[in-house]
């Protein structure tokens, strides 16, 4: 299986990480993005092409045995009409090219977003997906096409990923670790008692791959199954970096407020979902994954936090050094506002 791989969105934080372990596993690949990556292997075949552009999404899938679709507008973006071009017309394109092409998988790398703030917790993969911001809503389009395709006949896998860690992870994580680097404190919402899950890269790009191995059109939720609240991961970072940060809590209901209105008004590097989402609890149940593709994480949520900010230690320079990247999830971002209220915590 797996002759030739094609991933979408390769040079960005996850593609990246997911085309190693599929060389690593002796797979030719190709990567589709638009903007090529640096450390990209010399023996991988790129395509500098926007999934937008339909004609060059179907000659890219030419001869392709399998697709792992990640090229994605993410939350930190905070731009509805690409949300809409690139998350739901892009998947489009894209499932209509490997339908043409006879592609013999595809796995669709969707959100936990498609959730919102779920009614209850764990979720489930047959829970109905309520999402409550645009971004979410994409994404869930996204998955309404490759529903829409594998009633044609495609082999069309579904992941849904907690939120990414993992070495390499920047976006607003690198505001958090240049924070306890620091010694600065950091915030959780109330009493920050919200549990919430994290996934280790490594570990949904084995469930990625492991899910393009297994026949048949499925969803699959994955997150570690070693979590607890959002306090607890914070505190474990503090005490392991021994800076001298501590977490603060601050009042749920303003600082929601504050999070919509600077991010509205550009103040704020954050985005709707994470206003949403910071104070509330959301973890998977990952035991189908578990299951049926023999998956196991391997950190917890601790563990992967750790691993994420010795990284950024050693890379700090490199990264600080950096234009703004291509993609988000590789690149720092500028505080804003944030950075007035470090002040008072």
């Amino acid at each position: 299986m797996m002759k030739k791989v094609l991933i979408t969105g390769g040079s960005g934080y996850f593609g990246s990480l997911l085309l190693r372990k599929l060389l690593e596993r002796g797979k030719p690949c190709a990567v589709l993005d638009i903007n090529d990556a640096e450390d990209r292997p010399a023996e991988v075949q790129f395509i500098r092409a926007d999934i937008r552009d339909a004609a060059a999404v179907r000659a890219a899938c030419e001869g392709v045995d399998a697709i792992f679709h990640n090229v994605a507008q993410v939350p930190l973006a905070k731009d509805k009409e690409a949300f809409d071009s690139v998350n739901r017309q892009g998947t489009e394109n894209l499932l209509e090219a490997a339908l043409q092409a006879g592609v013999g998988k595809v796995v669709y790398t969707s959100s936990s977003a498609v959730f919102g703030v779920p009614k209850v917790n764990p979720v489930v993969e047959d829970m109905t997906p309520q999402p409550q911001e645009a971004y979410g809503m994409a994404k869930l389009d996204g998955e309404k096409s490759c529903h829409r395709y594998s009633d044609r006949g495609l082999d069309v896998s579904i992941i849904r990923p907690r939120t990414i860690m993992g070495h390499g992870r920047l976006g607003i994580f690198q505001i958090l670790f240049e924070w306890i680097r620091s010694g600065n404190n950091v915030p959780v919402l109330g009493k920050g008692d919200n549990i919430y899950q994290f996934v280790h890269a490594d570990d949904l790009a084995e469930a990625c791959v492991l899910a393009a191995e297994r026949p048949g059109s499925r969803i699959y939720n994955c997150g570690t199954d070693r979590f607890g609240t959002m306090r607890e991961v914070l505190e474990s970072l503090c005490a392991h970096a021994a800076t001298g940060a501590r977490v603060r809590s601050i009042p749920m209901g303003p600082a929601i407020t504050g999070m919509k209105l600077t991010s509205a008004v550009g103040l704020s590097p954050l985005g709707a979902y994470h206003a949403l989402m910071y104070g509330r609890s959301m973890y998977f149940d990952v035991s189908r994954a578990k299951t049926e593709l023999n998956w196991q994480p391997k950190f917890s949520n601790e563990e992967m936090f750790i691993d994420s900010y010795e990284w950024y230690l050693r890379n700090r320079d490199a990264v600080l050094a950096q234009k703004d990247g291509a993609s988000h999830h590789r690149s720092a971002v500028k505080e804003g506002v944030l950075g007035l209220v470090k002040r008072f915590l």
